[in-house]
C-alpha cells in the first residue's frame, strides 16, 4: 500500500497520508515529480510506459510519480529515477524548471531537469513501470507527438516548458 501526504490547495501539508488508488477528496491533492534528462547532445530519455500500466500503456514519457508520506520533492525525484530507469543522481543534480497544480487530477507537479550523459546500454528498467528506453533529439520527439507516441500529459507538460527546453533540447 502506497501512502502520499495530502496538501490543500495552496500546497499546504494537511498532515495526514492518502492511499493510492482512493480518489482524493475535493480540494486535496497530492504531489507528483517528473524529470526532463537532457545529454550533451541535446537529446532527451525516454521510457516506454509498460504495456500493463493503467495509464497511458505502451507510451513513451521522461520518468516521473507520485511522492511517497514524508519524501520531498528532490528525494522523490532522485528515487524514481533510480527506479525506474537505474540512473543516479545526487539531489543538487536536478534543476526545478516549474511547479504547478493540477486541478482536474488533485496533484502538484513539480517538474525538474538533469544534465547527464548515460549510455543507453547502461539504463535497468524498472520491470511493471517501464519496457525501453531511447535518446531523442527534438526532431525525433516531434514526429513522435505528431504519431501520438508521447503519453498526452507529458506533450502538455512539454508544450508549457517549450521554451526552457529549447535551450538544451536540438
Amino acid at each position: 500500500m502506497e501512502l502520499w501526504d495530502v496538501f490543500d490547495e495552496n500546497r499546504r501539508l494537511l498532515h495526514r497520508t492518502h492511499v493510492r488508488g482512493i480518489p482524493m477528496r475535493r480540494g486535496e491533492y497530492h504531489l507528483v515529480v517528473f524529470v526532463w534528462i537532457f545529454n550533451s547532445n541535446g537529446q532527451t530519455l525516454l521510457t516506454k510506459r509498460s504495456p500493463a500500466k493503467k495509464n497511458y500503456p505502451n507510451s513513451w514519457s521522461p520518468t516521473g510519480g507520485a511522492v511517497i508520506a514524508g519524501e520531498t520533492s528532490l528525494h522523490a525525484v532522485a528515487r524514481e529515477l533510480r527506479e525506474e530507469t537505474g540512473i543516479t543522481a545526487d539531489e543538487a543534480e536536478f534543476n526545478l524548471l516549474t511547479s504547478v497544480r493540477v486541478s482536474s487530477r488533485s496533484y502538484f507537479s513539480d517538474i525538474y531537469s538533469l544534465q547527464k550523459d548515460v549510455p543507453i546500454s547502461a539504463v535497468v528498467l524498472q520491470e511493471g513501470e517501464t519496457c525501453d528506453a531511447k535518446w531523442v533529439g527534438k526532431a525525433e520527439f516531434e514526429a513522435m507527438i505528431a504519431r501520438g507516441e508521447i503519453a498526452p500529459p507529458d506533450v502538455e507538460r512539454y508544450r508549457s516548458l517549450q521554451e526552457r527546453f529549447d535551450e538544451v533540447f536540438f
